[in-house]
């Protein structure tokens, strides 16, 4: 019994290292909300890995990220930082929005 809980633990470990290996290799990516607009509104990543998008709402009400290229969408409150992940992606550009203000909050991520 006590061999089958050291070699249980021991799997727990050796996966908690190779999860904290990936997560530590992602490319992480910046994008702020600003007056209802993201910055950069153009933002270009490597084609075939998966990215980590962080995005920080500077405005004081909320947004929600969204993209239907990416299918991903995300509400993100006023003053706050959303982690979106994505991909890996096939060399292409990706549309994405906000929600609540589709006229300005807009942009677009090219893989390449």
């Amino acid at each position: 019994m006590f061999s089958k809980i050291l070699t249980l633990t021991g799997a727990a470990l050796v996966l908690g290292l190779t999860v904290n290996d990936v997560s530590a290799k992602t490319k992480e990516y910046h994008i702020s909300i600003k007056e209802h607009r993201f910055t950069p509104e153009r933002l270009t990543v490597p084609a075939g890995e998966k990215i980590k998008l962080r995005v920080k709402n500077e405005d004081l009400t909320p947004e929600e990220f969204e993209s239907h290229d990416l299918n991903r969408e995300k509400i993100i409150g006023g003053g706050k930082t959303g982690t979106i992940f994505v991909g890996p992606l096939e060399p292409g550009e990706y549309y994405f929005f906000g929600e609540f203000n589709e006229d300005t909050a807009k942009g677009w991520i090219t893989a390449e």
